[in-house]
């Protein structure tokens, strides 16, 4: 067997071996460590002398770990497999042999951890005994033996893992295992064991340094759960307080460095250790963490910040220590039922390391700042916590305040060596504002523990720089503006709180006050010309924000958009771009006060205007962009449209006369109505620039549509519809649309923009759209339209139903069937991969709306009218059809939701029920019904209800096949409620025939009554028909 299976590793590892025969060798050795038989082999093997191969000896020993851990086996197997082990480790694991490689080490001591987890408790009580003597007596340890020493602390670290790691998931089993476990180790070893650290650290200074750094790991991992005392003596506390005041490393990666910082670690771990408040405060006491934390900080290699020699690795290892440590305290003081001693001890230690605390929150490396911003949240969440509760602050932590909030905005400054926008730095910026959100949650709490000194600093900060600028100060720099208007933006979380900016003409609050004071320095200055991309971006921004400052103080508009119209031509691509959305943004709530400039500004930005279409690079590198920094062609069109829009809002303003409106409108869309009339040509025949260029000046006139209008079809405001002759103006842009579309009817890129068009032109044209919908349906939904388009299409028509209601009828009477004709063909596709399946399954749910909303709004009458009553049958047959259809719950249940509605539009009055007796009173209910279609809905829609869950691959456990069913319980209440009577001796007829009794019968007849009384019985009704589903199934 020892043989075969050496063979079969080999086969299986060999990069020459034939994929057959390489894969029968694998599935042998999945098959022997299935059974766990071979394990004498593999043990044999693994032991072996000479040595096989490493891949031959850890396949070996996996085999081995795998019985010991997963197969159970007895006890005289497991002591045979652990006496041959042990064996072998005392003869190759001694002082001149050439230990293992470590992944076999890693494997040998996980299984010494299984054999250990199986046999510890009632048989190898020398568990840890036999490993510490392979290391050596209190002499030698650490120094004569060597392999043993490293593998007897290998062995530590392994158990830790293995029975006390907190973060591995563990089930209840495996806790209550681990917990005996531990607590056995507490009884029996524990004590030897940490004699064992003490005398490998006595003689750190004599032993290796791999040893030393090894051992102080182990303590720091087993001190969580040992007993503290075992570690926290004088002894090694002061071995530990020599190794992290080392001094001279300057390698932080050499051996010292790594004893330097593994000592500072294991501090941490002591201060983590869960205990009382008491102790935890006695502890700190005890381990002088205060002199410790002090004297690393005064170190060269802490203290030359800014230098070469700053170590900032060494920095981040205290700053977790000093994490550590104010966590702790902090939970002291929030501790209310704290005695007074403790209080009085914590509170002396706090203001003690609040300022080491700020120390590393203000390192000049935001990887240190990072690991303490933690414990400065509990701080300052505790100072809020006590302000609430005892209405302010006390002297002592009030002190606090002003150096924690000087630092925080300190460090939301951009450092010297920072650089804005460069390739290859978008990381950097991109940590650096993950970390300035960080730092506004503790702004935000300072300002909630003491609201009128944040107030009072901020104001400060955005004042005194902007002072710097008006007077010229040639030290101010782009950083400290950025500080200064990033604080800015971010105080309108406070001065726009609760009522915006203002509150009947005057600033709302006093940091609404500070605010606008802000405001008009800004926008007083010359802030907009400094020469820095992020100012001027930043500037814009804050006015978009503060829009609300501009309503108030008008005078200060057009210098605000004299920027805006420089901004909007800045040779730096991302303020240029970025500049056309937020002029938008900006120009839009302030219609009013910018229409007495609208020529002016249109004429400035009219060069921005020229549509020059490029095609999309080959290469690829247009779609390697985020979306804020994409430079492609593309990305610059979308941003363009921006300024479409804005010019149609400038130009819409209610203080701009109606010639003015029309003019406007005139001068915006002429050229572009001439240059696609001229590229039309060339757009036919083929040339893929010219039909680009033409998408782009539809797509430009549809957003220009919208900027002009702002009536939407939820409006009931007339008003705000365009007046007549702006009106007609889009109207012949919209002519001259469906001319390209109609042209080039082929390209999928015309349909969409001119789909894109067609929903914006709704707000300008108002029912005169109607006159053109016949156009729109033949361009938008032609034979080369794909599913996905006439979804999409469908939903803008949905718009366009909703929005004219009754005005839309004779258009639709007229357009519905052709409509139809080309939908059914579309749905009588069969799918060709999953993308088609799923615009499939779109299509039918948006047609299925369509129907809908056709009956929602009053236009069923469209859907049996002469001219259409030829596809009345189809549309029946869809619906059932789809209702049918068990490889897509969603749709059949839309399809029983139209059915119902046909039913109750078309089903004549209520025969039972509350509404029996009542008159129509919605458009819907008052729609005519159909001569007989109650009865209709009896033969053709009831069956269904029976049909649907009867379906052999109806799966009625699935959640949405659960939806279907309610939807079928309300088909079958809609037709009660139509029909009647003689619809439940239906029913009860059904019933008998599916071998119900009477008693069944009628409870179920009854649920389906009493769901017409109201919404409640009518939920019970429809869950119970789930469940007689269910249960008539057998499932």
């Amino acid at each position: 067997m020892e043989a075969q299976l050496e063979n079969a590793i080999d086969i299986a590892s060999s990069p020459t071996s034939t994929q057959a025969l390489r894969g029968q060798a694998i599935e042998f050795l999945t098959q022997l460590r299935t059974e766990g038989s071979a394990w004498q082999a593999a043990l044999a093997l693994f032991t072996r002398g000479p040595k096989p191969s490493e891949v031959i000896r850890h396949t070996s020993l996996d085999l081995v770990n795998n019985a010991v851990q997963e197969h159970h086996l007895d006890a005289q197997s497991l002591a045979y497999i652990k006496d041959t082990l042990m064996g072998y480790i005392r003869q190759r694991y001694t002082s001149g042999n050439n230990p293992d490689t470590s992944h076999i080490q890693n494997k040998l001591m996980q299984t010494m951890t299984y054999l250990f987890i199986a046999l510890y408790p009632a048989t190898w009580h020398s568990f840890f005994d036999d490993f510490r003597a392979l290391a050596g007596d209190g002499a030698a340890i650490g120094s004569v033996n060597v392999p043993g020493t490293i593998l007897y602390l290998r062995m530590l670290g392994q158990v830790h893992d293995e029975i006390a790691d907190t973060l591995v998931a563990r089930s209840d089993e495996e806790k209550k295992r681990n917990t005996e476990l531990k607590d056995l180790i507490r009884t029996r070893d524990a004590q030897k064991i940490s004699l064992s650290w003490q005398e490998i650290l006595a003689k750190w200074r004599e032993t290796d340094l791999m040893i030393v750094e090894m051992c102080l790991k182990t303590v720091g991992r087993w001190v969580s759960w040992t007993d503290i005392s075992l570690v926290v003596n004088e002894a090694m506390i002061s071995t530990f307080l020599h190794m992290a005041g080392q001094q001279g490393i300057s390698d932080p990666d050499s051996p010292e460095g790594r004893v330097r910082d593994s000592a500072i670690d294991a501090f941490s771990e002591i201060v983590g250790k869960k205990m009382g408040p008491p102790e935890k405060i006695e502890l700190i006491l005890f381990l002088n963490l205060g002199n410790v934390v002090r004297q690393l900080i005064g170190s060269p290699a802490l203290s030359q910040q800014n230098s070469p020699d700053y170590d900032n690795d060494l920095a981040e290892t205290v700053a977790k220590l000093v994490n550590n440590i104010v966590f702790d305290i902090v939970k002291v003081l929030d501790n209310e039922s704290v005695d007074g001693q403790t209080r009085q001890r914590a509170e002396s230690l706090i203001q003690e390391f609040h300022a080491y605390l700020l120390r590393f929150f203000s390192d000049q490396y935001d990887e240190v700042c990072s690991t303490v911003i933690s414990s400065l949240t509990d701080l300052l969440t505790f100072f809020r916590k006590l302000k609430k509760k005892k209405g302010g602050l006390p002297t002592q932590y009030a002190n606090m305040l002003p150096p924690i909030l000087e630092a925080i905005i300190g460090k939301m400054k951009y450092d010297e060596t920072a650089s804005w926008g460069e390739e290859g730095e978008q990381t950097d910026e991109a940590e650096f504002q993950d970390l300035r959100k960080r730092l506004h949650v503790l702004q935000q709490t300072v300002a909630a523990t003491d609201e009128d000194f944040y107030i009072e600093t901020l104001s400060r900060v955005v004042n005194d720089t902007f002072t710097r600028l008006s007077s010229n100060d040639q030290s101010l720099n782009w950083r400290d503006l950025d500080l200064a208007l990033y604080e800015m933006f971010l105080f309108g979380e406070l001065a726009m709180r609760n009522q915006g900016l203002y509150a009947k003409r005057e600033p709302s609050s006093v940091a609404a006050s500070r605010l606008v004071g802000m405001m008009n320095s800004m926008v007083e200055s010359e802030l907009a010309r400094f020469p820095h991309p992020s100012i001027q971006l930043q500037y814009m921004e804050i006015c978009v924000r503060y829009y609300q400052f501009f309503e108030q103080n008008p005078q200060l508009v057009p210098k605000a958009l004299e920027n805006f119209v420089y901004l909007t031509h800045h040779n730096h691509i991302k303020v240029r771009t970025r500049s056309w959305y937020l002029f938008l943004r900006f120009a839009k709530p302030l219609r009013a006060q910018i229409g007495n400039v609208s020529q002016d500004l249109i004429q400035a930005v009219a060069d921005l205007l020229r549509i020059e279409a490029v095609l999309p690079d080959d290469s690829g590198d247009d779609d390697m962009s985020s979306d804020e920094d994409d430079r492609s062609a593309d990305a610059l069109f979308n941003s363009q449209l921006y300024l479409f829009e804005v010019v149609g809002c400038i130009s819409s303003s209610a203080t701009v006369s109606i010639e003015n409106k029309k003019l406007y409108a005139q001068t915006i869309m002429a050229p572009l109505l001439q240059d696609m009339e001229q590229t039309l040509p060339q757009a036919r025949n083929g040339d893929e620039r010219a039909i680009l260029q033409i998408h782009h000046i539809i797509m430009a006139l549809g957003t220009l549509a919208r900027g002009y209008s702002d009536w939407v079809p939820s409006s009931t405001n007339a008003a705000s519809l365009p007046v007549t002759e702006v009106a007609d103006e889009f109207f012949k842009a919209a002519e001259c649309i469906l001319v390209a579309l109609k042209e080039l009817n082929s390209s999928m890129l015309i349909r969409n923009a001119a789909r894109f068009a067609f929903s914006r032109m709704i707000s300008v044209l108002g029912s005169r759209l109607l006159q053109q919908l016949p156009a729109w349906i033949e361009g938008l939904l032609s034979m080369s339209s794909t599913m996905d388009e006439m979804a999409t299409f469908l939903k803008v028509l949905d718009q366009v139903i909703f929005t004219f209601k009754a005005e839309i009828s004779g258009v639709l009477d007229t357009l519905l069937t052709p409509l139809l004709e080309r939908i059914f063909t579309a749905l009588a596709t069969v799918p060709s991969g999953t993308d088609d399946e799923i615009q499939l399954a779109e299509l039918r749910r948006e047609y299925l709306n369509f129907i809908l909303v056709l009956l929602a709004h009053g236009l069923s009458s469209v859907l049996v009218s002469n001219a259409n009553q030829s596809t009345f049958d189809t549309i029946i047959t869809s619906l059932d059809t789809f209702a049918r259809d068990n490889n897509d719950y969603p749709t059949a249940r839309l399809a029983l939701t139209v059915l119902i509605r046909m039913t109750s539009v078309w089903g004549g009055p209520d025969k039972i029920g509350p509404a029996s007796n009542n008159q129509p009173a919605s458009p819907i209910t008052a729609q005519a019904p159909l001569p007989g279609f109650d009865n209709f809905a009896v033969t053709r829609f009831s069956p269904l209800t029976w049909t649907i869950p009867a379906s052999a691959g109806f799966n009625s456990k699935d959640a949405q096949a659960k939806q279907v069913l309610m939807e079928a319980a309300g088909l079958q209440e809609e037709i009660v409620k139509k029909v009647g009577e003689p619809y439940v001796e239906r029913l009860r007829e059904e019933l008998r025939g599916m071998g119900l009794g009477q008693d069944m019968a009628d409870q179920y007849l009854g649920k389906l009554a009493s769901a017409l009384e109201n919404q409640k019985k009518e939920k019970e009704w429809r869950n119970f028909f789930v469940q007689f589903v269910e249960s008539a199934r057998g499932s």
